[in-house]
């Protein structure tokens, strides 16, 4: 095969005009050629050329430069003035506005296009651009980095703001998903029109930086091409040192020297395509040179103005700085280091010199009738390669044009840092990975971060701060899902994560701390012997027990007093030993219930209290029988001789004791906890079982009782010495008073509370029964001894049954 110079490959750039950053294309393309032409591997013995269009902002000029391309000139189409050179692709940059220009144009011929721009789907239509291939690596998971970003700084509340164009609405659709899966709210949404999709974006005043931006401190821009002068220049006069910049790679702020504001952009978080370094990129950039590249009119034009350099009669550059060199430049005029773009331009060009050396090695290995000449092939005949073409190249990465098998590396995140004098750097802070084996990763280095001169710490953006464990979220009316009050937790709900949108109640044996962000588990409590009140109830009942053995101790003494004697004496004894049950009854309520227990407690809490109020009321019936009957034979004379009053005792007793009978036998008590009564706590109580029959045992009691109360009421005017039916009165009635008193505050009471309830009625009444009844009568056998003797009685009864009524 014999050396060639042929001119195929021609760059076509959709740029406003040639600026220090799309050079930097150019440069790449320039050092892609060179690179290829000295390889021995890759298309030997030919040598590849180029020309270079730039393409204005005008469709007219669009279609010009395609015309151009395709013809050598720019007036008669279909129709090629070139002899000794010949195009075979065409590398373009082009967006999908100018694309569909020159895109149509060139598929009229099947006129190959590699673009080096930023993936757009629109462009993979086979359909519309069946001869157009794309480098660039898609940017599907860049709205999915962007969250992971704003999820690792915890920003729920941030701006958008989107350049005009269908690419930009898609990043749009696909961000504003990802940030509703992460509960993260756009503040505001600003569509910037830009001059390759909207007439009227150089009409309307481009107003970025309103009311509504300064509401937060981070903004997401992305933008497709054009516009980012606007955008740059829009939010640089403003001079805000508050924002953080969250970008895509295509984010340049092309301003020079003296001018370069400082702040503005300081900080910037910018997501790159991670690529490689491409070796000896550098090396050529700091080489290149008028002297080296003399017909480079733009970078003779560019020395003169950066180089102190002037000009010739012959206009040739002289006295210019010695061994100048684009990389003394500060960044913000001209950047060395390969951006995306430059690097995809850099694989575009590998691509077409691929396809060109398969497409030559197959006419090689099946060789045509006549030789074939390098001007024989057309244009169209390179498709079927570039289709299939895919190759590693000199960097390690794996380059391909087919849309569905593209491997995207994931995101270098860079960090902006701006100082005077347009000084810039461009620092690696980190890695998102979309397509790693744990799923989307990102890594980043937060202490190498520099944010905004105004900003000291890592910021925050937030429209509410986060609620606390222990509160929960109220959203507020008319606003978005991150605006919100905190409201706590109500009472025994926890929090125990921030940003909780509903309380949870804590299970019954466990209950909410203080704070509300925990459970804690309830200890488990009773009445206990150990406790105060438990001390202090069973100290009651065993002196209050004490007291009526001593009562009864002292009648037992004195059993043939008249004092003693009268009323019926054995059934002052029945009445002290019932009084003495119903104190020791108590004690039963105190403790660790058991079933045991808590059976025995109703049993012989019914039993004890019916025995003593039978026998109050069989002794108040004895005292109305011995005044009411004084006649002798007559039959209630006999009842009272016969002791017929005592067989009441028996009587009511049998009947409680049937009522228990039946309570045990249908829904008897049992043991049960209360969790709601004491805060923190588990009560163990004995459950009532079935209410209808304690309140059946209760209610017997109760009516026992007011019958006793009405008798010794109306019996309360006999006169005698020893007549106690006013202190049988006076004892019913304070008996009644305590348990009428005990129904509503039982009912009232929880927990321990109500088992104390319980154990002090038991107690008041039975001491009012005791006190009320015996304190008199132990007060005339104490103190008052001349009064208990049978002459004092026998001159006493003479002289009532000889008063004249």
């Amino acid at each position: 095969m014999h050396q060639e110079s042929v001119k195929f490959m021609r760059p076509l750039y959709s740029l406003c005009r040639l600026l220090p950053n799309n050079y930097q294309h150019f440069l790449a393309f320039i050092f892609a050629i060179e690179e290829i032409n000295r390889s021995p591997h890759l298309l030997p013995n030919i040598t590849l050329g180029y020309e270079f269009h730039n393409s204005l902002y005008s469709h007219w000029r669009t279609l010009e430069n395609s015309l151009s391309l395709l013809t050598g000139q720019n007036e008669i189409p279909n129709y090629s003035c070139t002899r000794e050179t010949k195009s075979m692709a065409v590398i373009t940059g082009a967006s999908w506005t100018t694309a569909t220009q020159t895109g149509s144009l060139l598929e009229l011929y099947k006129f190959p296009q590699v673009s080096f721009g930023s993936f757009d789907p629109m462009l993979s239509d086979n359909d519309l651009f069946s001869s157009l291939y794309q480098v660039a690596p898609k940017d599907a998971s860049l709205a999915l980095g962007m969250v992971s970003l704003m999820l690792h700084f915890s920003w729920s509340w941030v701006g958008l703001i989107i350049t005009e164009g269908h690419k930009g609405l898609q990043f749009l659709s696909d961000v504003s998903a990802e940030m509703d899966k992460k509960s993260i709210c756009a503040a505001f949404v600003k569509i910037i029109p830009t001059p390759l999709v909207s007439y009227m974006s150089n009409l309307l005043p481009l107003e970025i930086l309103t009311s509504e931006t300064s509401l937060v401190n981070v903004v997401v821009i992305y933008y497709e091409s054009g516009g980012l002068n606007e955008v740059n220049y829009n939010i640089g006069q403003h001079f805000v040192t508050w924002k953080v910049w969250v970008t895509n790679a295509q984010w340049q702020a092309d301003m020079a020297g003296t001018n370069f504001i400082l702040d503005s952009f300081h900080g910037t978080l910018i997501f790159s395509n991670h690529h490689e370094e491409i070796s000896g990129f550098e090396d050529f950039v700091q080489e290149a040179n008028p002297f080296k590249y003399p017909e480079d009119t733009y970078l003779t034009m560019y020395w003169y103005a950066n180089f102190h350099c002037s000009f010739s009669d012959s206009c040739a550059l002289k006295n210019c700085t010695a061994n100048a060199s684009l990389v003394w430049l500060p960044v913000n005029r001209f950047d060395p280091g390969m951006s995306d773009a430059s690097y995809n331009i850099y694989n575009a060009v590998y691509v077409v010199a691929h396809a060109l050396h398969e497409m030559l090695l197959q006419h090689v290995k099946n060789p045509p009738v006549r030789s074939l000449d390098l001007m024989d092939f057309s244009a169209w005949q390179l498709h079927p390669f570039l289709k299939n073409i895919q190759f590693n190249n000199l960097a390690g990465d794996q380059v391909n044009l087919d849309d569905e098998r593209k491997l995207h590396n994931g995101y270098d995140i860079l960090n902006s840092w701006n100082f005077p004098e347009g000084l810039r750097l461009k620092v690696n802070v980190g890695m998102f990975s979309p397509h790693s084996p744990l799923g989307p990763q990102l890594s980043l280095s937060d202490d190498m971060i520099e944010w905004a001169s105004a900003i000291t710490q890592n910021p925050r953006s937030v429209c509410s701060e986060n609620c606390n464990p222990g509160f929960r979220k109220s959203p507020q009316e008319g606003k978005a899902a991150c605006c919100f009050d905190c409201n706590p937790c109500p009472e025994n709900e926890i929090a125990n994560d921030t940003d909780m949108e509903q309380c949870v109640k804590c299970p019954d044996h466990q209950y909410a701390s203080i704070q509300r962000n925990r459970c804690l588990q309830k200890a488990v409590t009773f009445l206990a012997y150990s406790d105060s009140l438990g001390k202090a109830l069973t100290s009651t009942a065993l002196s209050l027990t004490l007291l009526t053995l001593a009562v009864l101790g002292l009648f037992v003494k004195h059993r043939d007093t008249p004092t003693v004697k009268a009323n019926n004496r054995a059934l002052s004894y029945t009445l002290l030993i019932s009084l003495t049950c119903c104190f020791l009854c108590s004690l039963l309520f105190i403790g660790r219930p058991n079933t045991a227990t808590c059976i025995l407690q109703q049993i012989t809490f019914g039993l004890v209290f019916t025995v003593t109020v039978s026998t109050v009321l069989a002794e108040t019936l004895t005292i109305g029988l011995a005044f009411k009957v004084t006649a002798p034979g007559r039959r209630m004379r006999r009842l009272l001789v016969s002791g017929a009053p005592n067989s009441i005792i028996p009587i009511c007793s049998l009947i409680q004791l049937t009522l228990c009978c039946i309570w045990m036998g249908t829904n008897p008590p049992y043991i049960d906890t209360d969790a709601h009564s004491e805060y923190g706590h588990i009560i163990i109580v004995c459950n009532k079982g079935s209410l209808t029959a304690f309140y059946c045992v209760l209610g017997y009691l109760g009516s026992l009782a007011l019958v006793s109360f009405t008798v010794a009421f109306l019996a309360r005017n006999l006169p005698d010495t020893f007549n106690e039916a006013k202190f049988l009165t006076f004892s019913m009635l304070v008996f009644c008073s305590v348990w009428v008193t005990f129904l509503p505050v039982y009912h009232s009471s929880k927990g321990k509370a109500m088992v104390a309830m319980e154990v002090f009625s038991i107690l008041a009444s039975s001491a009012g029964l005791l006190g009320c009844i015996f304190a008199p009568k132990c007060y005339i056998i104490l103190f008052r001894s001349k009064r208990n003797s049978s002459y004092v009685f026998r001159n006493k009864s003479h002289f009532v049954r000889n008063k004249p009524y």
